[in-house]
């Protein structure tokens, strides 16, 4: 199906843009560690870049999280159901993770909207920008809330874009 090898894609990438992100991170502190002990001149602006890789590496490993079923889940109680009761409240659950993406999406946007004209001033970039990764990851976690109904619904089941 279209939408799941899309999904999966979009994962896939969010997956490698974090790990591209932790490796700036581990660069980043490496060279202000090295900057503050070594050349006794710390640079200002590579903990503030840590930080706004933080954000983007933390909310993109979150929607993948949601595609990939690794979120913290309440499989133990729902085995216990049976199984006509279990798939409608699979369905309840991934709509409500739906609507908290959809949400955290809204909201990322005003915030990131509301503060663009602010610059960080160690990096010069808009304040925005901080907040540009929950909207990014709100939208993937409604897409992919929807991939896990969708499939709930054809009886079909999402594969991890790990695998």
């Amino acid at each position: 199906m279209l939408l799941t090898r899309l999904c999966a894609l979009l994962a896939k990438v969010c997956l490698m843009l974090a790990v591209a992100g932790l490796v700036a991170i581990i660069a980043a502190v490496a060279y202000q560690v090295f900057g503050r002990y070594v050349l006794n001149d710390t640079p200002t602006w590579a903990e503030a870049l840590a930080m706004v890789l933080v954000l983007y590496v933390t909310m993109l490993g979150a929607a993948v999280g949601v595609r990939d079923a690794g979120h913290i889940g309440m499989e133990s109680l729902l085995i216990l159901v049976p199984e006509a009761v279990r798939l409608k409240l699979e369905i309840v659950i991934h709509a409500l993770v739906a609507v908290f993406g959809a949400l955290m999406a809204w909201n990322g946007a005003t915030l990131a909207e509301s503060v663009w004209g602010y610059n960080i001033p160690t990096l010069g970039i808009p304040e925005g920008l901080n907040h540009v990764p929950v909207t990014a990851a709100g939208a993937l976690i409604v897409l992919f809330s929807v991939e896990h109904i969708i499939a709930l619904v054809k009886g079909d089941e999402v594969i991890p874009a790990w695998h």
